[in-house]
């Protein structure tokens, strides 16, 4: 385990722009690709770069995420490694909420600097990636910066999103601005590979992930009312402290709204899928369920990502992914969808009593078609439904479901009646 390093996951704020899926949970307890949670994605980076204490700092809807990290990272008594979850509280010094990324970390800081450690690592808990830290950490030291950036080249249409810098030719950021607008960009352009050149990437964005000296980070938040890093912190220190960037070119996506966490989900069930789940060096780890494998009767199946303990009787599933325990009717089609599942199984008494009364039970039930939909857990489908997501369809709110850039997303929970058309 590297004693070096402490990393520090960051929750996010209230999620609204993933609301629905927000709407019960926070940010890092969203699940991804059928079986994950987002902030599996953080947690398994370090762990394959043997970075294993960590720290998730969160405020809103922290419960289920509460529960899945207490039941998903239990390391050994005698091992040193742990994975805790520091939610905002109130103190004499601290009265309030977390008011930014900066100011969670200064509210939680009294938990973790007393811990053995030269540098601390900040993550995000809602972004899907795979990196080896360790390479990160090397050139952090190697350069002797302060503070180490990982940066990814980007386009036009994404840079004014994110935060910009310009490097000099040891990769020492010498200029940073935070979501620049349009006009502004010209003057922005990088220098990057001949391969993200002919995508048109010219910009290189901050992607959230930084390392600090230990006593630097210390001393840039006691006592100082700074909330943000990327709009204070890191521009700040550029004119008075050495601060690297590290170059990643990989995949990378910001979970920042329901489009992208969408399209990064539907992604999965390609061919060769930007996010690689089947690479053995970098395993994605997550809650280790007793579940059975998945029965399928009768389904066409085409590039679709199927859970365990789900039982499929549909006439044909294409480009989706299906989550745990998931229960789809006969003569069903689902194509460019990600059902998320459910918590637990249903017996057959729970069946038959909903059967016989006409009310759906959780799962998908007959003769359903549904396409560019996100079905939340535990969600209860009848027979007969039709949800044609697409961008025809405007945003709008229902008691039962949420538009959002063309993308139907039935809530957690709600039950859509039989011959019910969207």
């Amino acid at each position: 385990m590297n004693k070096k390093v402490l990393a520090v996951i960051l929750g996010g704020g209230q999620g609204t722009r993933l609301y629905p899926l927000t709407a019960q949970r926070s940010k890092p307890a969203v699940p991804i690709a059928g079986k994950y949670r987002l902030v599996d994605i953080p947690i398994s980076n370090c762990i394959n770069s043997n970075i294993k204490r960590m720290f998730v700092l969160t405020q809103f809807n922290s419960a289920s995420l509460n529960k899945h990290i207490k039941h998903t990272y239990q390391f050994s008594y005698f091992s040193e490694a742990f994975v805790d979850i520091l939610a905002a509280e109130q103190t004499p010094e601290n009265k309030g909420w977390f008011q930014g990324t900066a100011d969670a970390v200064r509210q939680s800081l009294h938990h973790f600097k007393g811990y053995e450690s030269e540098y601390i690592m900040i993550l995000s808990g809602d972004q899907l990636y795979q990196m080896d830290f360790n390479k990160m950490l090397k050139a952090h030291i190697q350069s002797e910066a302060k503070i180490t950036i990982a940066s990814l080249p980007v386009n036009a249409k994404d840079a004014t999103s994110f935060g910009i810098l310009k490097t000099d030719d040891n990769n020492t950021i010498t200029s940073f601005i935070e979501k620049p607008s349009e006009d502004l960009l010209p003057d922005w352009q990088s220098e990057v590979s001949d391969n993200m050149k002919a995508q048109g990437k010219n910009y290189l964005a901050s992607m959230g992930i930084y390392i600090f000296n230990k006593d630097l980070l210390i001393e840039l938040l006691e006592g100082t009312d700074t909330m943000d890093f990327g709009k204070e912190i890191i521009p700040q220190s550029i004119e008075t402290h050495k601060v690297l960037s590290y170059p990643y070119e990989g995949y990378w996506t910001d979970i920042g709204n329901i489009e992208s966490f969408f399209e990064a989900n539907i992604d999965l069930t390609s061919d060769m899928p930007q996010f690689n789940l089947f690479n053995k060096g970098k395993s994605v780890l997550t809650r280790p369920r007793v579940l059975p494998p998945s029965k399928i009767s009768g389904t066409t199946l085409e590039k679709s990502i199927i859970a365990e303990g789900s039982i499929i009787h549909g006439s044909r599933i294409a480009n989706s992914v299906i989550g745990i325990r998931s229960r789809v009717g006969k003569g069903t089609v689902i194509e460019n969808a990600y059902v998320m599942g459910s918590n637990r199984f249903l017996d057959l008494e729970e069946i038959n009593n909903a059967r016989a009364t006409g009310v759906p039970h959780v799962g998908i039930g007959d003769r359903c078609f549904i396409t560019n939909c996100i079905i939340d857990k535990n969600a209860k489908i009848g027979d007969d439904v039709r949800i044609t997501g697409g961008k025809h369809l405007d945003d709008v709110e229902t008691e039962t479901y949420v538009v959002r850039d063309g993308i139907v997303v039935v809530k957690n929970g709600a039950t859509i009646e039989s011959g019910t058309i969207i």
